[in-house]
């Protein structure tokens, strides 16, 4: 039986609920066996700067402990420069290219603004032909796919998901008021991020 792994890629400055509501529904929904949780070296996309690597990469490894299927997957905090998803994917496939892990399904876990936008991924057509994508659904309407590719062979599961008001911006913005976290990310997250005074800089924010 072939293997179902999904990826999950983020700044994740800071993890939090909504992040982990949308992998356990790609997990029980998609029918994923696993979920890889990718955190961001340099987002080619953000020009904002995130926290610095190693606290990303404490910050959801506390997020995911004891959580079935999840794992951390640090290979794009150790690559130098933009971080490309087609880059993680070659990287990856490459990697678990031996038989006893050829027979692996993989799947981008993501929501729906993405799914609509994925024309404007690097090397698009490569990534459409190596994933498939979990598209959480969105007050239960199917996914929209991006016009851009229209007539192109998709592989999408989608995953319903109960709308979650929650942005890692607004995390930033209560730590950075002193403010407490709590119903937005984990407790261990919490203690964290104080303890080390994560988000206190208005330039963080």
């Amino acid at each position: 039986m072939r293997r179902q792994v999904g990826l999950l890629g983020g700044s994740f400055d800071p993890v939090h609920l909504g992040h982990l509501a949308l992998a356990r529904a790609a997990r029980d929904g998609a029918g994923l066996d696993e979920v890889w949780w990718v955190p961001a070296g340099q987002p080619w996309q953000k020009a904002r700067r995130l926290a610095p690597a190693e606290h990303r990469r404490a910050l959801v490894e506390l997020a995911i402990e004891g959580e079935r299927g999840f794992r951390l997957e640090p290979c794009e905090l150790d690559r130098c420069g933009p971080t490309y998803t087609i880059d993680t994917l070659r990287s990856l496939q490459d990697r678990t290219s031996a038989p006893a892990d050829a027979a692996v399904d993989w799947w981008l876990v993501m929501g729906q603004d993405q799914f609509a936008r994925l024309s404007t991924w690097r090397d698009w057509p490569e990534l459409i032909e190596r994933t498939g994508f979990a598209v959480a659904l969105r007050d239960g309407q199917a996914p929209a796919a991006d016009p851009a590719l229209a007539g192109r062979a998709l592989r999408v599961r989608t995953v319903p998901l109960a709308p979650v008001a929650l942005s890692s911006t607004a995390v930033r913005e209560r730590a950075a008021a002193g403010l407490g976290l709590a119903g937005m990310v984990p407790p261990a997250v919490e203690a964290y991020i104080a303890a080390h005074s994560l988000y206190r800089s208005p330039l963080a924010v």
